[in-house]
């Protein structure tokens, strides 16, 4: 998902790890960006499910660049320990939360990664509770501080999140044939259907109260509606009820896509 596009849509089996073959998934994305625009910045951003070795070296091989996030541990917990002192003593102090970021070096100690690489820790204290929080990312600290990098970056993900939202919605987590391949097909029919109502609310409901409607709201207010349909040898009449409510919207829409 690159900003609210589908760029790819691919069903896995559910028997491997979350992030298994994802850099095979990126790599034809990245290509066909870069043949349309060679300069552009392509920055992957995932959560701490996709945070592997495999995925990182693939970036950094490629030159894109990261933000990911990364699971906690008794190390990385750690390394903040005076961080989440002073978030604890801001909340104490306002009770209100308090966040504290701080950044360093880190390499597991497991060897599993082939390279230290710069981690950002969020420091945070809620509701009388600890709240730590860390991602790794491959951009430059002097250009994307912590903090920005951390909430303006790495959380606005969780925009794009609804956007998955909102396909699923349109039924892409159907799984009810007995193929694996009929499967994908109905996730790419659920992909090409998100296009399409995305194509409907930025071409034909701008200015509408249904601008920024979900997709299973426009089906109830838009499509889902009972109306009378004549045919006739040069025109298409639609009658719908008097008592439907959003026979405006519908006329906008429908003089909006008129070819």
């Amino acid at each position: 998902m690159s900003g609210n596009q589908v760029l790819r849509a691919r069903l896995r089996p559910a028997n491997q790890d979350a992030s298994a073959g994802c850099w095979k998934e990126l790599e034809p994305v990245v290509e066909r960006l870069r043949l349309q625009w060679p300069e552009v910045k392509i920055v992957v951003r995932a959560d701490s499910g996709f945070c592997r070795e495999g995925l990182m070296m693939w970036c950094e091989k490629h030159k894109v660049d990261y933000v990911l996030g990364l699971a906690r541990n008794p190390n990385l917990r750690g390394r903040i320990e005076s961080e989440m002192k002073q978030a604890r003593a801001g909340f104490e102090k306002t009770r209100e939360a308090t966040r504290v970021f701080a950044e360093f070096t880190y390499k597991t100690v497991s060897k599993t990664w082939s390279k230290e690489r710069r981690v950002v820790a969020k420091a945070e204290y809620i509701q009388d509770k600890e709240n730590p929080r860390f991602i790794v990312t491959s951009l430059d600290g002097e250009k994307y501080q912590s903090q920005m990098l951390y909430e303006r970056v790495y959380c606005a993900r969780g925009e794009r999140e609804n956007r998955i939202k909102d396909q699923m919605s349109l039924f892409a987590d159907r799984m009810s044939t007995e193929s694996f391949r009929g499967n994908q097909l109905r996730l790419y029919l659920s992909s090409f259907a998100y296009t399409l109502m995305l194509g409907l609310r930025q071409q034909a409901l701008q200015g509408t109260e249904l601008a920024k409607a979900q997709p299973q709201t426009l089906r109830l207010k838009l499509l889902k509606i009972a109306a009378t349909i004549r045919v006739t040898a040069r025109k298409v009449w639609v009658s719908m009820p008097r008592s439907y409510p959003w026979q405006d919207v519908f006329k906008q829409a429908q003089l909006a896509l008129r070819c």
